[in-house]
């Protein structure tokens, strides 16, 4: 007679009997096309989730984040947190995934929004960046009640908007109204596409501002009689390459960030517009010949957790003036538009220990510790919500994220599901009581 199976086997064995589930699941997520901006159906796809985890005997709450950014009758921020309480008392265990996508962009070979299954990997806009890592989740904490009906605590499920927007109208919105508060949540996975056998303990910081050079309008044929913006913010820029971008190669950080490059301080120059507005799509004309008096730049600043955000703005404001100090007439303004300070969870912590135990049993290998070099919404469940134990971990290559022919591997979904639901064994079975 076979010696019985151990509930680490079994729940194993009830991922893998879901494998069609997890695909039809993966394809109907990305089936939604969630587009941030402007923010479209989130409120079909919370409604989809809403069905899904109630059948399996969750607690629905919709929470819609009025007022913030984006928030609107036409786009409204929706969220759903679904909850199942155990049969005993406990900790809670809380899966937090973002409902959003970024724009498609161009390049694609296959349907963005088809959730096409090809050679083993499940493609589209999001499949990887993250509705992979929300099936995951899903089908790990349903395959985990299945096998251990009787668990202590509770297990929360939510899909937040707006994170590829910095998260205020999802996680930010709810952790100012308590939901991921200490007392109500003990232990949170990100499911990031971080690749599988890595747990990711945080990000670097992020200060975004907009830089406004000034000028004055005259005729094109005459720019002698005006003064032209777009000019002085091409010597901001020139600034920038010789001395602010060789500065920030220097920098460099002991956080496991990851790319390489990222272990160093980076500025992105995220667009820039002078002069006059172009015209709509279907306009033919030709422009007004005006010399033009304001230019904007914006800029995208990401830095280590040993610099200080106070002197990641004094570099700025240095090479603004040095340029000051050498160019007639050079007037501008800075706007702060977002800034997140670094965050970093220790490696000690409770979830980061019992999921790196996890992924070691689930694939024989141990752990890799790593550092996000972009912010997600564990900044929010840090600073807002004062929740230290969280981590990202989740299936899918990080690489991929927003680039054409995003895809999530089958099989990469399944073993992080079986990660996934081996730290909730950790962490909720009550062995006395498992089924």
């Amino acid at each position: 007679m076979a010696a019985p199976k151990s509930l680490e086997q079994r729940l194993s064995d009830e991922i893998d009997a879901r494998r069609e589930d997890l695909i039809q699941l993966t394809g109907d997520l990305i089936r939604i096309p969630t587009l941030n901006p402007p923010g479209e159906n989130y409120r079909e796809i919370c409604e989809f989730l809403r069905t899904r985890l109630a059948g399996a005997g969750f607690e629905i709450e919709m929470v819609r984040a009025y007022g913030t950014p984006g928030d609107s009758e036409k786009y409204p921020r929706w969220n759903v947190i679904a909850r199942r309480e155990g049969k005993h008392a406990g900790e809670c265990v809380h899966f937090n995934s973002h409902i959003d996508v970024v724009d498609v962009g161009k390049g694609w070979t296959v349907d963005p929004f088809g959730g096409e299954l090809k050679d083993g990997k499940v493609y589209g806009r999001g499949a990887c960046d993250m509705k992979g890592g929300l099936a995951a989740s899903i089908v790990a904490a349903e395959a985990f009640i299945a096998v251990c009906p009787d668990f202590a605590g509770a297990i929360e499920i939510s899909g937040t908007a707006d994170e590829e927007s910095g998260g205020f109208g999802g996680v930010a919105y709810l952790a100012e109204k308590g939901f991921f508060a200490p007392e109500r949540v003990q232990h949170v996975i990100i499911p990031e596409p971080l690749n599988k056998d890595r747990i990711c303990l945080g990000h670097r910081g992020v200060w975004w501002a907009e830089i406004e050079t000034y000028g004055e309008i005259a005729h094109g044929s005459m720019p002698f009689l005006g003064d032209c913006a777009v000019r002085h913010m091409g010597a901001v820029l020139e600034e920038m390459e010789d001395s602010l971008f060789p500065a920030l190669a220097l920098k460099r950080t002991d956080m496991p960030v990851v790319p390489e490059g990222a272990k160093q301080s980076t500025l992105n120059i995220n667009s820039i517009h002078g002069g006059q507005a172009e015209g709509d799509a279907d306009f033919t004309g030709l422009p007004s010949p005006c010399v033009p008096d304001s230019c904007r730049m914006i800029i995208d600043r990401r830095f280590l957790i040993e610099e200080n955000i106070d002197d990641v703005q004094a570099e700025v404001m240095e090479v603004l003036n040095k340029v000051a100090g050498r160019r007639d007439k050079f007037r501008y303004d800075v706007t702060e538009l977002h800034r997140v300070l670094p965050t970093m969870t220790e490696k000690s912590a409770p979830i980061v220990q019992t999921v790196a135990r996890a992924i070691a049993e689930t694939m024989g290998k141990d752990a890799q510790y790593v550092v996000s070099p972009g912010t997600y919404d564990q900044k929010h469940i840090d600073r807002i919500g004062k929740l230290k134990n969280c981590i990202a971990y989740g299936p899918g290559i990080l690489d991929l994220a927003h680039k054409p022919d995003e895809y999530v591997g089958v099989d990469d979904m399944l073993d992080s599901a079986k990660v996934m639901g081996r730290a909730l064994i950790e962490l909720l079975a009550s062995p006395k009581k498992a089924a």
